[in-house]
């Protein structure tokens, strides 16, 4: 993958076997990439991308403007999230084992007096990574029946601008620990997003109606994992 800047906006371009060229805005950072043919010449690709400078810079500033999340340093009265519910973070020091746990809507952590904010925030991840994990096998089990496709293998870890991947030629699926936070439709939506990259690789009009098919809702899905903002 090679980078370009035009109008002062970096893009990433990689090239692939396919046929059509595909330009997408990345939530939540706004990062542009643009897939495009392996025979399709520099000078064409960046003829392209000039064109659709003005979507370009619609799409970043309406991430760019979209209110951010604040940086969290793990005490009470912090605002936390699990599957779309917000709860209101009480820290508990003891000295004895780590632990969290909901009550109503504090979500308790308890941890050492010591600890720091990357040790309080390596708990919860690890927390939310019980979650997620806990929820991902019946989803699979649930959609590769709908879809007729099957993940050889699939995994968790934090992205910072995407919320999954599929490696189609391996049959691996990654999905992103942040998911945890939002709704429980939005972690089913990239599911069935990533399982359908295994009937379709590209983002193309197929890719699309199996989309439809399979879930007509999708549209407005991704639209509120894309909006839902910490606070």
């Amino acid at each position: 993958m090679t980078s370009l800047i035009i109008d002062d906006i970096e893009i990433w371009v990689q090239k692939k076997k396919m046929k059509n060229i595909y330009l997408r805005v990345e939530a939540p950072q706004g990062r542009v990439q643009v897939s495009a043919p392996k025979n399709m010449k520099d000078e064409a690709i960046k003829m392209f991308l000039i064109s659709k400078m003005p979507w370009i810079k619609k799409h970043k500033d309406k991430y760019k403007n979209q209110p951010k999340q604040c940086i969290r340093e793990y005490v009470s009265d912090e605002s936390v999230y699990l599957w779309g519910r917000k709860y209101v973070l009480e820290v508990v020091y003891l000295n004895k084992n780590n632990d969290i746990k909901i009550n109503g809507d504090k979500l308790i952590l308890q941890v050492r007096e010591n600890s720091t904010v990357e040790q309080r925030e390596k708990l919860l991840n690890e927390w939310y990574r019980e979650n997620i994990k806990s929820e991902i096998p019946k989803l699979l089990e649930k959609w590769q029946k709908i879809i007729g496709v099957t993940a050889e293998e699939w995994g968790v870890k934090n992205m910072k601008t995407r919320w999954g991947t599929c490696n189609v030629r391996d049959k691996r699926i990654w999905l992103n620990l942040q998911l945890t936070k939002k709704p429980p439709k939005c972690l089913e939506y990239v599911i069935v997003h990533e399982l359908v990259h295994l009937l379709e690789k590209s983002h193309n009009n197929i890719f699309i109606g199996y989309m439809d098919k399979f879930m007509p809702n999708w549209r407005g899905i991704k639209k509120e994992l894309n909006t839902f903002i910490e606070d």
